[in-house]
């Protein structure tokens, strides 16, 4: 049974940090690409980074590119979403998604309508 279950959502300041955490149980993550997309109150969904388990191939949207790192650690079942230098307009729910097979992480985020998904985590930054 494949799960995904995000953490590390939390309020930061403007110019702060956070560590996201998408443990994933169910799978092996060579076989999958992995998500990260956000919603923010009225405003359409986004998939703004992506990694692929076939050849660890990475997306960034522009939004976020240079502040954003994805990550994963096989050995822990687990994809990382480093942020940095957070802004006000970062602030939306922030899901974990994954996929099978492990096509593109391109195509992922921009065009995928992913079969698997966490229940989300908050993340806040106050203008």
């Amino acid at each position: 049974q494949v799960q995904l279950v995000e953490s590390g959502g939390d309020l930061v300041q403007p110019g702060g940090s956070l560590r996201l955490s998408c443990a994933t149980s169910g799978f092996s993550l060579d076989d999958y690409v992995i998500g990260w997309f956000r919603q923010a109150p009225g405003k359409e969904r986004e998939g703004f980074s992506c990694v692929s388990g076939k050849d660890g191939s990475t997306y960034y949207a522009d939004s976020v590119k240079g502040r954003f790192t994805i990550s994963r650690d096989n050995a822990k079942n687990t994809v990382y979403l480093q942020m940095t230098s957070l802004k006000p307009e970062d602030t939306a729910v922030y899901y974990c998604a994954a996929d099978t097979p492990p096509y593109p992480a391109e195509a992922m985020c921009l065009a995928a309508i992913p079969h698997y998904w966490g229940q989300g985590t908050q993340v806040t930054v106050p203008s």
